[in-house]
């Protein structure tokens, strides 16, 4: 799982490079010279709004700033910036301009008028849950490893300034949910109750718990003593007067005023103009216009054909009881938790990056120069966490880092590790956000953007590619990758059946366990993850089942002429793009493959 921080609401800015404006072929130099200097003024517009993403892109100029994005004010300014861009875009002809050019333009339209649309929802009247947001991407910043820099005196004073607009940001959090609270628009009570934990972790002067101290063990070499305790002393001072207050603040007002406040219904259609709402997650998520009837049917005929698929596995190991039993087995039985420390479940995971990469480098051309590290969950966010891939710097001066959360080592199964590391390490979202980030020919704007369709989609695409890779050999390794799978067809089904078809948290989590191998507790932190993020996790089988139909198509297309390297070269060129969009660009490439 790769999740942008700012969700759903994102600045989809100038994705395109000059192409000539409608004008006299005389004029026509100038006018594209004029259109780039726009292009560069937007981008620079770009990352002055959403400063912590110029931070995590690897852009340093802004790490003191942090942008009140959910307020009023700054959604009516980013409304009137899609809307003077939409303007300029309409005045462009593409005829004469390069493939890429097209691409970008077909991109830029979708995402201006996608992003004018989600600013008509309230998203914004929720702030807080238990998965992603500012609230958990803060401590990370501020953890001393991540994107955010303390190498020098400047740096620390950097997230100082953070620190203190940190705490306005909360207060403005704190007045958008006193207005969700009297129009309905408030989370499902569920997901307040695991939130209200994290908070009050981040809200204790503990400095062996509290991760914002951890940059303390780290002062810069190069001051003496003296320099380094009166930057310790004010740095300290900051974390106790903004952050562990405003944190404070946020879990007292959950505590005591939200929760009572809380829904018991999952679904976002609940909340005043949810069903519209839910339908346009659906296509900021997939990229594409199904129904959310369309999706349900799909994930249901999924499930049916991957349960097909488990019962050969059941029966190649000789289990004779039915699949639930074999469920049970997998989930329980000692030999399939053979790990005593987390250290040991990391080693693993670098295990099988060395077995794999032999095979890979015949699989793809083009081979991603940015470090890659395996790093366990950091203990604020781990109970509520899933894997996650966060990305390297473009330089290469930081590392991709594939999170795996080990809340207790020794309950840690083995069976499902092969096929997570092709999804979230390689060569699943390391290779494909690493390569859009080195490659230089993209406009700024596109080698770091993010559509989950495609991003999802690849990476779960890459699960499949395990057998070619020398993997699941072990028929419990390949039951592992039937049951990751499975989980991304669940919730097809889930997803739109508590948001769409009025399920209920428990009957998501019963079906749930009723078709993988999973824990109550598991079943239970996914099921709640889907209801923060409503549509954000039918992104992955829908964009894999596309990508897979391209394959396939081009395979009967091309016979001896199909290349594997190549496509999945052309498949990761030109970064994330919408499905039909990817559609098109890859009917192109075949054509040329042909000739």
């Amino acid at each position: 799982m790769y999740l942008k921080l700012r969700y759903p609401v994102l600045l989809l800015g100038l994705v395109f490079q000059a192409c000539q404006p409608k004008s006299t072929p005389a004029e026509s130099t100038g006018a594209s010279a004029e259109l780039q200097k726009l292009l560069d003024q937007y981008y620079e517009e770009k990352v002055k709004l959403f400063p912590v993403d110029a931070t995590f892109n690897s852009d340093d100029r802004y790490n003191d700033q942090l942008t009140l994005d959910i307020s009023a004010g700054f959604r009516e300014k980013l409304d009137s910036i899609y809307a003077v861009y939409q303007q300029k875009l309409e005045t462009i002809d593409t005829t004469g301009c390069t493939d890429n050019d097209k691409l970008s333009y077909e991109v830029l339209q979708r995402e201006l008028s996608t992003g004018r649309e989600g600013l008509t929802f309230h998203d914004n009247l929720m702030p807080v849950q238990q998965f992603t947001g500012l609230i958990l991407s803060f401590p990370q910043l501020g953890s001393g490893s991540s994107a955010q820099p303390f190498k020098t005196v400047q740096d620390y004073d950097n997230f100082i300034s953070r620190m203190r607009l940190f705490q306005v940001w909360v207060d403005t959090a704190i007045a958008n949910m006193q207005t969700g609270m009297k129009t309905g628009y408030v989370q499902p009570r569920a997901l307040v109750v695991k939130t209200i934990p994290q908070l009050k972790s981040l809200a204790t002067k503990d400095s062996a718990s509290n991760i914002f101290y951890a940059p303390l063990a780290s002062l810069p070499s190069k001051l003496d003593d003296d320099e380094k305790m009166a930057l310790a002393k004010r740095y300290k001072e900051a974390i106790e007067t903004y952050v562990v207050p405003a944190y404070g603040k946020l879990a007292d007002f959950l505590q005591h005023d939200y929760l009572p406040a809380a829904r018991k219904s999952s679904g976002i259609e609940d909340v005043p103009g949810g069903k519209a709402y839910y339908k346009f997650l659906i296509k900021y998520w997939t990229t594409t216009d199904q129904s959310p009837d369309e999706i349900f049917a799909t994930g249901q005929q999924e499930v049916a054909r991957i349960r097909s698929e488990m019962e050969k596995v059941k029966n190649q190991v000789g289990y004779r009881d039915d699949l639930s039993s074999f469920f049970q087995f997998i989930k329980t039985d000692p030999q399939f938790k053979i790990f005593e420390t987390p250290g040991a479940i990391i080693d693993s995971f670098k295990s099988i990056e060395h077995k794999i990469m032999p095979k890979v480098k015949e699989m793809y051309g083009r081979i991603p120069k940015t470090p890659f590290e395996v790093r366990q969950t950091e203990a604020f966010r781990a109970a509520s966490a899933s894997a996650e891939y966060i990305q390297g710097s473009a330089d290469g001066s930081r590392p991709g880092i594939f999170y795996v959360p080990i809340l207790n080592a020794k309950e840690f199964s083995y069976t499902g590790m092969e096929c997570l590391f092709l999804h979230e390490a390689i060569p699943g979202h390391h290779f494909q956000i690493s390569l859009q980030q080195e490659n230089t020919n993209l406009p700024k704007i596109r080698r770091f953007s993010w559509i989950g369709a495609y991003g999802e989609g690849y990476a779960l695409y890459c699960e499949g590619l395990g057998k070619d890779l020398g993997l699941y050999t072990n028929p419990y390794m390949y039951f592992g990758r039937l049951t990751d799978e499975m989980h991304r067809a669940i919730r097809l089904v889930v997803d739109v059946g508590m948001h769409h078809k009025g399920w209920t948290r428990e009957q998501a989590i019963f079906y749930m366990m009723q078709n993988e191998p999973i824990s109550e507790q598991e079943a239970t932190a996914e099921i709640e993850r889907y209801m923060a993020i409503p549509a954000q996790a039918l992104s992955y089988k829908i964009g894999e089942l596309k990508i897979l139909e391209l394959k396939h198509k081009y395979q009967q297309m091309l016979g001896d002429k199909f290349s594997i390297a190549a496509f999945h070269d052309a498949l990761l060129l030109d970064g994330c793009l919408p499905l039909s969009v990817l559609e098109r660009k890859m009917d192109k490439w075949a054509d040329g493959q042909n000739r």
